[in-house]
């Protein structure tokens, strides 16, 4: 009964005999009881499989706002091949409104996708693996910082290859790049998530002993705390190693490497 509101708690305390056999719950307790009932059945019904959408931290470094640019426009496949095929797990993310990484404010309506590496702006065909539906949309933001996931879509893409009510499944990811030539690759690392800011103000102050001249910040999510180291010299072989010396002194926490631009 410790979840029952305090009035009828009281209702049924030792000031009162118990029911006896047959005896009919008051109308209080009886509503209580069909409410709790009825939440119960109606959580069971939902099998979408989501994740807390654990929002990237504020840039490092000035990064061009897209918020005028819209969505929802379909998205033409690109001409020729793909120049990079990957196959895992996907999922999607449903809070419309938060700022994505690359500066625009997601719309759950919209055909874009999260992912970690791919450059911001690559187009990207989607493709189901157990029903062969195929979407295309654009890279806009950073994740899923959820281990074993690779990409992660708007909630109108992931209903069109029928991945919304399964909430995770196995997709074929295929990138067409969009770069600007002479673009250098921006590297960072982010790891996490902490159950308390203590253990991510731990690992910042590590990194900044052994990185001296590195950025890092420490920020909270919806999964708990994060921490996000941006090298001196952020090139892919930079970052690597910050990930791979993360796992030795803290091997509790899955450290992901991670594109800017």
């Amino acid at each position: 009964m410790a979840g029952m509101p305090d009035g009828q708690r009281a209702s049924i305390s030792g000031r009162r005999r118990p029911m006896g056999r047959g005896e009919r719950p008051k109308p209080a307790l009886a509503g209580w009881i069909a409410a709790s009932l009825l939440m119960l059945l109606s959580s069971g019904c939902h099998h979408r499989q989501q994740h807390p959408y654990a929002p990237p931290p504020p840039t490092l470094g000035g990064q061009q706002s897209n918020a005028a640019r819209s969505d929802r426009t379909p998205i033409p496949v690109p001409r020729g091949r793909p120049e990079f095929v990957e196959t895992g797990m996907a999922s999607w993310y449903a809070p419309s409104g938060h700022r994505a990484a690359d500066g625009s404010y997601y719309d759950g309506a919209g055909m874009t996708a999260a992912h970690k590496t791919l450059p911001l702006e690559t187009i990207v065909r989607v493709t189901n693996l157990a029903n062969n539906e195929s979407v295309m949309v654009r890279i806009t933001d950073r994740g899923p910082f959820v281990h074993g996931r690779i990409i992660d879509l708007s909630e109108r893409a992931a209903k069109k290859i029928d991945l919304y009510r399964m909430g995770v499944a196995k997709v074929r990811v295929e990138a067409y790049l969009k770069t600007s030539p002479g673009t250098q690759p921006d590297w960072c690392v982010q790891t996490g998530a902490f159950h308390t800011r203590k253990d991510a103000l731990d690992l910042k102050r590590a990194l900044l002993r052994r990185y001296a001249g590195s950025q890092v910040i420490e920020f909270a999510g919806a999964t708990g705390y994060w921490v996000r180291i941006h090298p001196a010299h952020p090139d892919h072989a930079e970052a690597v190693a910050i990930m791979e010396w993360i796992g030795r002194p803290f091997p509790h926490v899955v450290p992901y490497l991670v594109r800017l631009n």
